[in-house]
């Protein structure tokens, strides 16, 4: 696995991760609305979030859309109408976390028009949103879960995220296409993820699934592939899953026959290196 190249490595023709914060929960509290008004936008936290969901609990704050972007601009910048960030789907994943917790690495893709608080660790926009699904499945798979949780104590730090080995599947690379429309499935599950969901040939909102059972079946097909794509051997895997002792033992059987599945799809297949 450590043959791969780092998340926090730039490498040219690939896809690349910045992550960063948005606003402070303490010091940008004076922005904060207890309630949704016209012109406000939802401010996301870490507890709103769960992997492959935006919406696993309530929010609890919003901001007027206008003040935002006006706390968002850089110095001497101007508010000529650009875009930012919050105006697109990106990645964002559960700042709080540790070692002990049924799984350490949580993320999903936050929709277009959101704040997130300094809770959730945002991405930077992508063009290719396809590429935000496929990173996605590799975070919140137990091989990458694996190797975070070595060096995670209370906080996901952004830099141990970048210490990550990865692989940069893109559009063009085997197994990528199969991986990024399962995700979708899973995450473009409201209206709000309509333009992502035609983006990657879903159609729409109402293609993703949302019977946990399916949903469960999907996420132990995407922890069998991502395993391969490590080049895991099958004990590999299986010792991997032994070290996650608080998730359901069905969800780990799952997840080894899904491996045991995709043996012939992934044959003589080299560990991407890039």
């Amino acid at each position: 696995m450590t043959k791969l190249p780092l998340l926090g490595e730039k490498i040219e023709d690939k896809w690349n991760l910045e992550l960063h914060r948005e606003f402070n929960m303490t010091d940008d509290a004076f922005l904060f609305k207890k309630k949704p008004e016209q012109g406000t936008l939802t401010l996301y936290e870490g507890k709103m979030i769960h992997q492959f969901t935006h919406i696993f609990a309530e929010a609890k704050y919003w901001i007027g859309e206008q003040e935002g972007r006006k706390a968002l601009l850089k110095r001497k910048e101007v508010d000529s109408g650009q875009k930012f960030d919050y105006q697109n789907y990106r990645l964002g994943y559960r700042d709080i976390a540790s070692s002990t917790n049924q799984r350490t690495m949580i993320a999903t893709i936050l929709p277009p028009n959101v704040f997130a608080g300094n809770t959730v660790v945002l991405s930077n926009r992508f063009s290719k949103h396809d590429e935000l699904l496929f990173i996605c499945s590799l975070l919140n798979s137990f091989t990458c879960d694996f190797i975070i949780r070595q060096k995670v104590t209370s906080h996901c730090n952004m830099f141990y995220v970048y210490q990550l080995p990865v692989p940069r599947l893109t559009k063009n690379d085997r197994n990528f296409n199969d991986i990024v429309q399962r995700a979708a499935k899973l995450i473009c599950t409201t209206p709000e993820f309509d333009e992502l969901a035609q983006e990657v040939g879903l159609g729409s909102h109402q293609q993703g699934v949302t019977d946990e059972a399916e949903r469960a079946k999907l996420r132990a097909e995407l922890d069998g592939m991502v395993a391969h794509l490590y080049g895991l051997t099958e004990d590999e895997f299986s010792y991997i899953l032994t070290t996650f002792p608080i998730v359901n033992a069905t969800v780990k059987e799952a997840a080894l026959e899904a491996y045991r599945t995709f043996v012939p799809m992934f044959a003589n297949s080299e560990l991407v290196s890039a």
